[in-house]
C-alpha cells in the first residue's frame, strides 16, 4: 500500500507502556499480530504498527522505513549526525524523563568534578601507562562531552548489559549511563560527578522528513501532538 503509515513503538519497558497509553487516550485501539512484533489500529487500514527496540526506531526514522516513531531524546542525540538531519522532533512528552550522566565509584573521594577526572586520567596514563576506561552505551555523546570538558585521556568500552556493574567487574573505571532516579547507581556504589550531566532526556514523538507528504500523515501527527 503506497500510503501505508508505519509507526514505531518501543517493544519493551516503561516507554512502551506510556506510549500505549497515548494510543488509548486518542481512542486508537491497537491490535497485535505476529507475536506482538507487528500490529494495526482498529478501523484504520492505512496504519501499520512495528514494535522495535527504541534505538532501532531512531535508525528506521532516519532511513525512512518508519514515518512516525516514539523514542527517547537521548537516542536521537546519540545517533549519527546524518540520521539526525533526516528526523523531525514533533513533541517532547512529560514521561520517560532521565539524565545521561558520568558516574564514578564512591571510594574516589578526591574526584568531585570533571576537572578532577582529568587529573586522574593523566595520573593513570603516566603511572599505570593506561587510559581510563569509560563503559557506556552512548559512545558519541560521551566522547563529545568529555572532549568538550578537556578530558582526552580515556578509552571507551562498549557496554552490552548492565553498565553500572562494569567498574566492579574490573571492566572499566567509570561509566556514563542513563538514570531517572539515581537509585541503581547508588545501589552499585556509584555517584554522579557534580558537573557530570551530559544530557536531559525524555520520551518524544518523531517523524521521518522523507515521507511527510503521505496521505493522512499530517492529521495523525497533529492528533499525537495535542
Amino acid at each position: 500500500m503506497k500510503n501505508l503509515i508505519n509507526i514505531g513503538i518501543p517493544s519493551k519497558g516503561r516507554l512502551r507502556k506510556d506510549v500505549l497509553n497515548i494510543f488509548n487516550k486518542k481512542k486508537l485501539k491497537l491490535i497485535s499480530e505476529r507475536r506482538e512484533l507487528i500490529g494495526s489500529v482498529k478501523n484504520k487500514s492505512n496504519i501499520k504498527i512495528l514494535y522495535l527496540h527504541a534505538r532501532e526506531i531512531v535508525e528506521r526514522l532516519g532511513d525512512g522505513s518508519l514515518d512516525i516513531g516514539f523514542s527517547g531524546f537521548d537516542l536521537l542525540k546519540e545517533s549519527e549526525i546524518n540520521t539526525q538531519k533526516k528526523i523531525n522532533l514533533v513533541k517532547k512528552y512529560e514521561f520517560g524523563k532521565a539524565n545521561l550522566v558520568v558516574a564514578i565509584p564512591d571510594p574516589w573521594i578526591d574526584v568531585q568534578t570533571i576537572a578532577d577526572l582529568e587529573e586522574i586520567a593523566f595520573e593513570f596514563r603516566d603511572k599505570k601507562k593506561k587510559r581510563l576506561r569509560v563503559a557506556t552505551k552512548y559512545p558519541n555523546l560521551t566522547r563529545e562531552f568529555l572532549f568538550s570538558k578537556g578530558v582526552t585521556q580515556f578509552r571507551l568500552v562498549s557496554s552490552l548489559g548492565a553498565t553500572e556493574a562494569y567498574p566492579f567487574t574490573g571492566s572499566a573505571e567509570l561509566i556514563t549511563d542513563i538514570t531517572s532516579t539515581g537509585e541503581t547507581l547508588k545501589a552499585n556504589n556509584l555517584r554522579v560527578l557534580k558537573d557530570g550531566q551530559i544530557l536531559k532526556s525524555q520520551a518524544c514523538i518523531f517523524t521521518s522528513k522523507k515521507n511527510l507528504k503521505k496521505k493522512g500523515l499530517k492529521n495523525l501527527i497533529r492528533l499525537f501532538s495535542k
